[in-house]
């Protein structure tokens, strides 16, 4: 039996050899149920920044994150008054926002309110912009008007409005983690993706679970790429992944903060898991910071379409 399993993975390798270069290989999985080789399972477009995220079939992969169409991952942000990005960490109910993508609108849904529809076409370069602040970031974006505004205050507090990227601007992460290589994100916090395997959340749940704690679904560490049958905290190891012609850079542990405690169904602030977290994942490069899946930027492979079901090859880390 065992046997007749190894033959079956040496052919499969022999067959897709040509397919991935030699710094590459592919993860298996041996179970009772045979060889499982490792895949992509979820794709998660957030097209505003700290608000619900939409689950993708497929999406077309950019240097600056994850698209559907010409919509691009956080290329939206509420801000305050003071232009200052607001986000779930002080505002849960920003979970609850919800977007859906239209042909040439991106329709806004919220428990108590009206829809409220946002013109995709990009605007103009003479349309109404603001300077806006992502950290450190200080960057020009288009303003969506006072109609949105009002709607997002309702949510979110008075004085909020909302932004759209502007194309003129240019947000670099710090590149100490990226080797020297020059990547591009729009309002993501500081890199384009984010990369985190099942099976590690799987392994936090069940310590959860040995805590009398309930499981949590993976919507709260809202990740833009989900792999499979692979094991538990793998992408942590990973230098790059290839999926098909795209290979993503796996660059930095993602420092964790309040917002997994937030279900994002609700918007309701329940038990933190990072205090479970922090008993066992924590990253020294980080002065002992709480991490939790990966950061990653795309080295090649833009415009390339990503499928959920799709095989993975890995590269570790020397």
């Amino acid at each position: 039996m065992f046997g007749s399993r190894i033959n079956i993975l040496q052919n499969y390798v022999i067959k897709h050899i040509e397919s991935v270069t030699a710094s590459f290989y592919y993860c298996f999985l041996l179970s009772g149920e045979g060889l499982s080789i490792m895949m992509l399972t979820e794709l998660t477009l957030y097209p505003i920044k700290s608000c619900h995220g939409i689950a993708l079939q497929e999406a077309t992969i950019t240097s600056s994150g994850l698209a559907s169409g010409t919509i691009q991952d956080r290329e939206w942000m509420v801000v305050d008054a003071q232009g200052q990005f607001v986000t779930q960490r002080t505002h849960p109910k920003m979970a609850t926002i919800t977007p859906r993508l239209n042909a040439n609108m991106m329709e806004l849904r919220a428990p108590g309110l009206q829809a409220l529809s946002i013109p995709i076409e990009r605007p103009d370069s003479n349309a109404p912009s603001l300077n806006v602040r992502v950290w450190r970031d200080s960057i020009k974006a288009h303003d969506c008007g006072d109609e949105a505004a009002s709607w997002m205050s309702q949510v979110v507090g008075n004085g909020c409005r909302l932004v759209r990227f502007h194309p003129q601007s240019n947000r670099t992460p710090n590149t100490k983690w990226t080797g020297g290589i020059e990547a591009h994100n729009m309002f993501s916090d500081s890199y384009p993706f984010l990369v985190l395997s099942q099976a590690s959340l799987d392994d936090l749940n069940q310590k959860l679970l040995s805590q009398g704690r309930e499981a949590i679904p993976m919507n709260r560490f809202r990740p833009n790429i989900v792999i499979g049958n692979v094991p538990a905290y793998e992408e942590d190891h990973t230098h790059s992944i290839r999926i098909d012609d795209a290979v993503l850079q796996l660059v930095r542990p993602c420092q964790r903060c309040p917002v997994p405690s937030v279900d994002q169904a609700t918007g309701i602030v329940g038990p933190d898991p990072l205090d479970i977290l922090k008993t066992y994942h924590t990253s020294e490069a980080l002065r002992g910071a709480v991490t939790f899946g990966m950061h990653a930027t795309l080295l090649q492979g833009a415009g390339q379409t990503l499928r959920v079901g799709q095989h993975i090859a890995m590269s570790s880390i020397l």
